[in-house]
């Protein structure tokens, strides 16, 4: 009751933050008849001399206002768009650490540049994380005009670019890219082995697109640097004609020679499913007699068995991935759109291949 009284007469939280915000958008719009008043050299100074009331100790906080109204008044004259006030606002939460949710068609692309601007002044490596290489182009090259005119570099990181384009990207004072490519290319640098070899460069300051997407639901999905093994192929090609015949339960605990995780995405053999596969397996010339899928020697067998059982029970063509030019493509869970280059670990994806009858790649570790 007494919360509740409090609430009423001094507002909620959110309400008393957006109050102090719509002060400084007050302050915002202040400079705005003096900087229409200014020819483009002029305002392309104002980098410059943000900069140089950085250093002599002015506060970040105390250019914000100025350098909002130089990116907003930039905006209109290269790009015919003016920052509406509440994407000033929206600016000015990103830009302290939080996050600012934009309905469809309020800007969300154009008030990032408020923020990207203020870090960029203030001497840090702005990374803007996109999550798809189509949106990491597009909205680099539609904010660029805003960039260039005061003073700033631009670059993109997508997948598929060499080392030297990368570096030069990452050189920019703003980079935009996807959340996948910075963190393959993070880990990369972690595996050079010279500073000259790496491409990434500081990692100062960033805006995330879509953060619920990237930072929770394909936050699931680690991201992994593999090479080729030297297992054989034919292995899997072999294993896929003994899988079929296993049987899946129906019910738990029920008969069956393996059960099916739906939500972990995993198999499991029951006790018959395993006397079943050495059966098979035995038949087939790849047990020897008197060996158990138990035993330690056996351990690649069963490698390759749970992860048939997982290619035939648990992925779908047409659904988690297409088959296109003699190869398996996987399709993101999330976003629908197909990823070329990347490849399920574990030798799961061989033994899709394998399903599939397509050309069976190695095995990466």
């Amino acid at each position: 009751m007494f919360s509740t009284t409090l609430t009423r007469v001094f507002g909620s939280r959110n309400q008393r933050l957006l109050k102090r915000l719509d002060k400084t958008v007050t302050a915002i719009n202040a400079f705005e008849e003096g900087l229409i008043e200014l020819g483009d050299d002029a305002l392309a100074t104002k980098t410059t001399k943000f900069k140089g009331r950085l250093r002599d100790g002015e506060s970040i906080g105390s250019i914000l206002p100025e350098a909002f109204a130089v990116v907003r008044e930039v905006s209109r004259r290269t790009l015919d768009m003016r920052h509406f006030d509440v994407q000033l606002v929206g600016g000015m939460v990103l830009y302290d650490g939080k996050i600012a949710e934009m309905r469809t068609g309020e800007g969300k692309t154009l008030a990032a540049t408020l923020p990207v601007y203020l870090a960029a002044v203030d001497g840090k490596r702005v990374h803007v994380v996109t999550v798809n290489d189509y949106l990491a182009r597009r909205d680099a090259q539609w904010m660029a005009p805003i960039y260039r005119f005061l003073g700033l570099s631009v670059g993109v990181v997508v997948s598929g670019q060499d080392s030297a384009t990368k570096k030069e990207a990452y050189d920019s004072d703003v980079v935009y890219g996807t959340n996948n490519e910075f963190g393959f290319d993070y880990l990369r640098d972690n595996m050079a082995f010279s500073d000259e070899d790496r491409v990434q460069g500081p990692l100062d300051f960033a805006i995330v697109d879509e953060v619920d997407s990237i930072l929770i639901d394909e936050a699931r999905t680690p991201l992994i640097i593999s090479g080729p093994a030297d297992d054989s192929t034919d292995l899997y090609l072999q294993i896929d004609q003994v899988v079929p015949q296993l049987t899946r339960q129906e019910i738990e605990d029920g008969p069956g020679d393996f059960s099916v995780d739906e939500k972990a995405r995993q198999v499991f053999l029951t006790d018959e499913g395993f006397e079943r596969s050495e059966e098979l397996l035995s038949g087939a010339g790849l047990l020897p007699d008197n060996t158990s899928l138990y035993d330690v020697g056996s351990i690649t067998l069963m490698h390759h068995v749970y992860a048939a059982l997982r290619a035939h029970s648990l992925f779908q063509r047409n659904v988690d991935y297409i088959v296109q030019d003699d190869s398996i493509v996987i399709v993101d869970e999330f976003t629908g759109r197909m990823m070329p280059g990347r490849r399920w670990s574990e030798g799961l994806h061989q033994a899709v291949e394998a399903k599939e009858g397509v050309t069976i790649q190695p095995e990466n570790q």
